[in-house]
Parts: structure tokens; C-alpha cells; sequence
């Protein structure tokens, strides 16, 4: 088949490269030349405007878009929709929140066109071992399209969860969920490590691999990471949240569902990125006052 790719960040460009290696001819834009043409050397075609690019697709054209989710997502539909034919089918393959997908599908659709929202989740290694897709959209496009989800995934690896907005829904407690699993195998670790024992935490994260209840992916990872650097002296304790953990938590919210744990996983990313902690502080001088509860004096004002 063939396709045209918008946005060749490091999953669309791998995402890219994986189509290529399946056979198809991809048709391939980015806002910065240089990764266009940087694709291109590695057999994909090159498209240096949006113009250019839908002119080179046959009708109708499936163009898949990953470009940050909001309003760079909504910028680059109001784009392409003067261009296009009725029947183009446009993939939003981006972290875009469903309610913003399930809008695109009724906008696009109103006007002749084609959605479909393709929650991807597989980060830097979907190059090689595929990527899993959470489609939403209607049957006869995925159906049309699905040779090329075919080729993205692994086995099993991709699947029409229901309508649109769903791919997107599914991805975004999917993010949730693994906000949940990153926190676990953290806390879990630093107890590890605060121990009396000089516990070599590679060989546990390799141990814990081998049949254990808790062997995952993630964990795999962790092999990696605690291989590189056994205490993770290298790496500052900031972590980032993309947005998902957010939409997660208030989709819990909205449907009076109890989730503290993703919900907390969440409060600690927050926890995270402060240099130091007010509430804390607050919390340290009320012991004090009402107790005599022993304070530490701040480095600052030392």
C-alpha cells in the first residue's frame, strides 16, 4: 500500500522505516527539512510541503499524522482538509485526548472525509519489535487500511477497539496503568537499595525475569538501566508526565471510578520535579509547634 506520514519524530520516523521495511511506499513530510530528507536515504519519498505531499498519494489518500497532541494535532487537520478529496482517510497516531478524536471524526466526516484515532504505544523499540495499536474508527476503514497495521504491529498487535475516539481512550488508561507499574517497580527498588544489604539490584531486576510474578517488559528495562549505572548516580529523580496519567485520572473522576493508585502515581511525578517541598516545611514546623518535634535548619539560611 501506500501512505503519506506527517511528523518524523523518533516514533513516527521508526514507524516510517518499519512500513518501508514491510513494503510500502511511504510518502514522507516533516516540518524540518532535515529528517525529511534523512528518511529519504533510507528509501521513503520526500515531501517538503503538505501540498506536495498529498499531490504525490493516489486517491483516496490515508495519511497518518504524529505530531504532539492539542493543538498542533487540530492545526495540522485544518491544513490538510483543503487539500484533500472526499473518501481521504487521515490517522491521528498521536497521544490526542478521544473526546478531541471523537470531534475530529465528526468534523471530518461531516465534510467527505475519512478518521481514524491509532493509539501507538512501543516508544523506541517499535522499530524492532513492532508497535501495539488501539484503533477507533469505523470497520470498512480499518479494514481498508489494515495491511498497514499489519505491518506496524507485532502478532496480535493491533486491534478496532469500537468507534472513533476508543483507539485513544484505551491508549490513555493504558498510560495510566503503566504510570501505576513505573511507581511500584520504583518504590519497590528504592527500598531495595535502602536496605542494610549491598544488594546488586541488575542481578534482582534479572532475577525477578526469570519466572516471577512480577517479570514484565518494564522490568526487562530496568536490567538495562541498572546495567548502565548500578545506582542510577547519572540520572536526576525529574520525572515528566505527557498528559495521559492526567486525562486518566480525571476520566476516573468523571465516572466515579476509585483509582488512588494511578491517581497517586500521578501526585509523585508532581513530587518529583520540586527542588524542595512547602508542604513539607509546613508539616515539619506544625510537629514542632505542637510537639517539640525536632526540625532540620535549611541549608539556605545556614
Amino acid at each position: 500500500m501506500e501512505i503519506g506520514f506527517i511528523g518524523l519524530g523518533r516514533m513516527g520516523a521508526n514507524m516510517v522505516r518499519r512500513l518501508l521495511k514491510g513494503g510500502h511506499r511511504v510518502v514522507a513530510w516533516n516540518r524540518t527539512a532535515a529528517k525529511t530528507q534523512e528518511i529519504v536515504t533510507e528509501g521513503a519519498e520526500g515531501a517538503y510541503s503538505l501540498q506536495e505531499l498529498v499531490e504525490k498519494l493516489q486517491t483516496p489518500r490515508i495519511l497518518w499524522t504524529m505530531v504532539p497532541a492539542g493543538q498542533a494535532t487540530d492545526d495540522m487537520i485544518s491544513d490538510l482538509v483543503p487539500l484533500l478529496s472526499k473518501g481521504d482517510i487521515i490517522i491521528d497516531g498521536g497521544n490526542s485526548n478521544y473526546k478531541d478524536s471523537i470531534r475530529h471524526s465528526k468534523e471530518l466526516t461531516a465534510q467527505g472525509f475519512q478518521f481514524m484515532d491509532a493509539g501507538t504505544s512501543g516508544g523506541i523499540w517499535g522499530l524492532q519489535v513492532g508497535y501495539c495499536l488501539m484503533v477507533g474508527g469505523e470497520k470498512s476503514t480499518f479494514d481498508h487500511v489494515e495491511p498497514l497495521l499489519k505491518t506496524l504491529a507485532p502478532p496480535d498487535g493491533y486491534l478496532l477497539c469500537g468507534p472513533a475516539g476508543s483507539g485513544h481512550f484505551v491508549k490513555m488508561v493504558h498510560n495510566g496503568i503503566e504510570y501505576g507499574m513505573l511507581q511500584a517497580y520504583g518504590e519497590g527498588f528504592e527500598i531495595l537499595n535502602a536496605s542494610q544489604y549491598n544488594l546488586d539490584l541488575h542481578a534482582i531486576a534479572h532475577l525477578w525475569n526469570q519466572g516471577s510474578v512480577v517479570r514484565s517488559w518494564l522490568l526487562e528495562l530496568a536490567e538495562l538501566a541498572f546495567e548502565k549505572d548500578s545506582k542510577l548516580e547519572a540520572i536526576e529523580g525529574y520525572v515528566a508526565d505527557s498528559g495521559e496519567g492526567r486525562w486518566t485520572v480525571q476520566q476516573a473522576i468523571d465516572t466515579d471510578v476509585p483509582a488512588p493508585i494511578i491517581t497517586l502515581s500521578l501526585l509523585e511525578r508532581f513530587r518529583s520535579r520540586q527542588d524542595e517541598s512547602f508542604s513539607a516545611k509546613v508539616i515539619a514546623a506544625l510537629r514542632n509547634e505542637f510537639g517539640g518535634h525536632a526540625v532540620k535548619a535549611s541549608e539556605k539560611k545556614a
